[in-house]
């Protein structure tokens, strides 16, 4: 018995001692080492692409590195907890619901009853709230809130004119005329004795070259 396993064991020994043996075994370990570092390359790799922590890289490098003996069961767990999409898929996601809200916002709807209507509409037929308005000038939908048309410029906000206004023309200022000099009246017993002298009784020639004695002064 001792025999045969002294003879097991010098044909394991001579095997091993074989050049080509040994070649093949110092290929095999250096290339489970260079399958070592590019998994924890890998890890570092990936990490980068799926998160914005500067430091999560790293520490995924250096788990794999760390457990050199079993590097691929650590690259199995790895797998498990990294996250699953990466940024660029997270970024094209958003961009894609992005899109998608601004296609639904561009779709027209009525502002009282929410139903979708037509951007040629003037009236929503559900509710009857008013959507659009025509330009007297140029007959093309323009919106309510516009304060000029955007096809031929008319403006909303400025009145027309109905026609044309007339000159004011301006009447000749009249000069003021002189007003009269006021009148002067006599003393109550002077007319008396006016009164007196054109009397009957006190009439003659002097009288009647002067009849009012008030006219002369």
């Amino acid at each position: 018995m001792d025999e045969i396993l002294k003879t097991i064991g010098d044909a394991i020994g001579s095997i091993f001692g074989n050049p080509v043996v040994q070649l093949g075994f110092q290929v095999a370990l250096a290339y489970l080492v260079l399958l070592w570092l590019a998994a924890a390359y890998w890890a570092f790799r990936d990490m980068q692409l799926r998160t914005e922590n500067p430091i999560a890289p790293y520490f995924a490098a250096a788990a794999i590195i760390i457990s050199l003996p079993l590097f691929p069961l650590a690259v199995f767990a790895y797998r498990i907890i990294r996250p699953q999409e990466r940024i660029g898929e997270i970024y094209e996601r958003n961009l894609a619901e992005e899109a998608m809200l601004a296609e639904i916002e561009a779709i027209r709807h009525c502002p009282s009853c929410d139903r979708r209507v037509d951007a040629e509409w003037i009236i929503c037929p559900t509710c009857r709230t008013r959507l659009n308005r025509v330009c007297p000038n140029c007959t093309k939908l323009v919106g309510l809130d516009w304060s000029l048309c955007a096809w031929c410029g008319k403006d909303f906000e400025r009145p027309e004119l109905v026609g044309v206004q007339a000159p004011l023309v301006r009447a000749p200022v009249r000069e003021a005329l002189p007003e009269p000099a006021p009148r002067r009246v006599a003393p109550a017993s002077l007319r008396s004795s006016v009164r007196a002298t054109r009397s009957p009784s006190g009439g003659g020639p002097a009288a009647a070259r002067n009849p009012d004695p008030l006219t002369e002064s």
